[in-house]
């Protein structure tokens, strides 16, 4: 394995040629290619093996748009009343609430949203976590210096662009091309035993958090790995015969540095793919079942990018991986109208995406369980921002802190970390309409993951630059 050489290739070429298309075919090449050495050629999967108990895996859940969290984790008791009066139609009813027993309390009550079962049980078993109020910062902020204007604040708060790019850089006052989970794969890589195959994947395209300066990230589908148009194993028909033909071109020695680097590009491509399901194929066959769409016909989204996941995982050992990072996304959270079913509250939908991810989630980590890897896997959501706690009429708009949860055997459940936010539209957390202030960074949530992952504390500023400037490099949720 040679990360590094490809991105020299890809960095020459990029420098080498100014013609957009065929740059970006060369970007979508890498992505979907491994970091394998073409000259080798794909290799010999070896026989399947238990998975070590030196492996761990990192699995982001992105939820894109924007999640309601305010809708998520409701106060109950004596506190609802003002919840309900500040949310008006957006108001879940207290009667349908889950309720939930932290082990360290504020003195407030909270429960649920009914759509969120098999996420309860999870928080009651200790097996999950919920950190309050997460949020992009670039120091610690008061409302006193936002409302003077003294605050350094993250560029474009309320843009989705924005503020998904910088939570998953976690650097938002710095120009940077790599995220924070690319960072930590660059880190550790050296712990696997072959990385022919990344140790980055992705269930959903390219993202930001996984770019990494040594380590690239590789996509596949929730069927298998993305494979060039045209490409088959057949050795009759035209397609078959054509794709070898390529596939012997490619392997073939060029002559001007953008030739390499595209067939090398390409290559890789097929041979990752080659590598890959040929060991998904041998895999052992999950028992675990996995939620299907209301249909019945297909796996939800949600379900079908982390039941993927857990296949990657069970190969872990083929594959030669110790350390793996994950990405996976479900979008749909950008709720500013039909929020809820004004009829029927607890329906609509934020509720059917909570209810998918929920179902989603519970049946992966009973995957782990399965796989006997619970204590080594960890899933953590992020989201673009928090919404408004006031309504807007029809859904909530734009907002800032918002709360996240972590499912693993290794998370100190039964638990909400950091400080929930005073919930009061013109109160001490609120920057107006209910746009919380982060009372803790992406950089503190992020820092806490990458130690459980294996980052040293003197390496954590390599990863997250910033962490210095913030109280907790550590929650405690792991």
């Amino acid at each position: 394995m040679n990360p590094s050489r490809r991105q020299f290739l890809g960095s020459a070429c990029c420098a080498a040629v100014g013609t957009t298309g065929l740059l970006s075919a060369l970007s979508s090449l890498r992505l979907i290619a491994a970091a394998a050495n073409p000259a080798n050629g794909p290799q010999t999967p070896s026989t399947s093996a238990a998975i070590g108990s030196d492996y761990k895996a990192l699995v982001c859940l992105f939820l894109n748009g924007g999640n309601d969290a305010n809708n998520l984790i409701i106060p109950t008791g004596s506190a609802y009343a003002a919840y309900a009066a500040a949310r008006s139609n957006l108001a879940l009813p207290q009667t349908g609430l889950l309720p939930i027993t932290p082990r360290t309390t504020d003195g407030r009550s909270w429960g649920l949203h009914a759509a969120v079962p098999e996420l309860k049980n999870l928080f009651d078993s200790g097996k999950a976590a919920f950190l309050a109020n997460v949020g992009t910062l670039v120091e610690p902020t008061s409302k006193a210096r936002y409302t003077a204007g003294t605050a350094k604040l993250p560029p474009q708060l309320f843009s989705h662009n924005d503020q998904q790019v910088q939570w998953q850089h976690s650097v938002p006052d710095k120009p940077t091309s790599s995220g924070w989970g690319g960072r930590i794969a660059d880190l550790v890589y050296s712990l696997n035993a072959n990385n022919d195959v990344s140790m980055s994947i992705s269930l959903a395209g390219k993202n930001t958090f996984q770019v990494g300066n040594v380590i690239s990230q590789y996509a596949i589908g929730t069927t298998g790995t993305t494979t060039l148009v045209g490409s088959t194993s057949s050795t009759t028909s035209a397609d078959g015969i054509r794709f070898r033909a390529q596939k012997e071109l490619f392997g073939q020695s060029q002559t001007t540095l953008l030739q390499t680097a595209f067939a090398n590009a390409s290559y890789d491509a097929i041979a990752s793919a080659e590598l890959l399901n040929t060991v998904l194929n041998g895999a052992p066959v999950l028992t675990t079942v996995f939620p299907n769409t209301a249909s019945g016909a297909n796996y939800s989204a949600a379900s079908a990018q982390l039941r993927m996941v857990a296949r990657l995982i069970g190969a872990s050992p083929t594959l030669g991986l110790k350390r793996q990072v994950f990405f996976v996304q479900l979008g749909g959270w950008d709720t500013h109208a039909a929020q809820l079913n004004n009829s029927t509250p607890t329906s609509g939908t934020h509720a059917n995406l909570l209810a998918q991810i929920s179902e989603a989630v519970n049946a992966f980590y009973s995957a782990t369980v399965e796989l006997g890897v619970a204590n080594q896997v960890t899933l953590f959501t992020a989201s673009d921002f928090g919404r408004t706690f006031r309504s807007n009429g029809d859904g909530s708009d734009h907002g800032w802190g918002n709360h996240q949860f972590v499912v693993g055997g290794a998370v100190r459940g039964t638990d909400i970390y950091g400080t929930m936010p005073t919930l009061t539209v013109g109160g001490p957390d609120d920057t107006g309409q209910g746009r919380w202030i982060p009372t803790t960074s992406v950089d503190e949530y992020a820092a806490t993951l990458a130690t459980w992952f294996g980052v040293s504390a003197s390496d954590l500023p390599t990863v997250l630059p910033n962490i210095g400037r913030f109280a907790k490099p550590n929650l405690g949720f792991l």
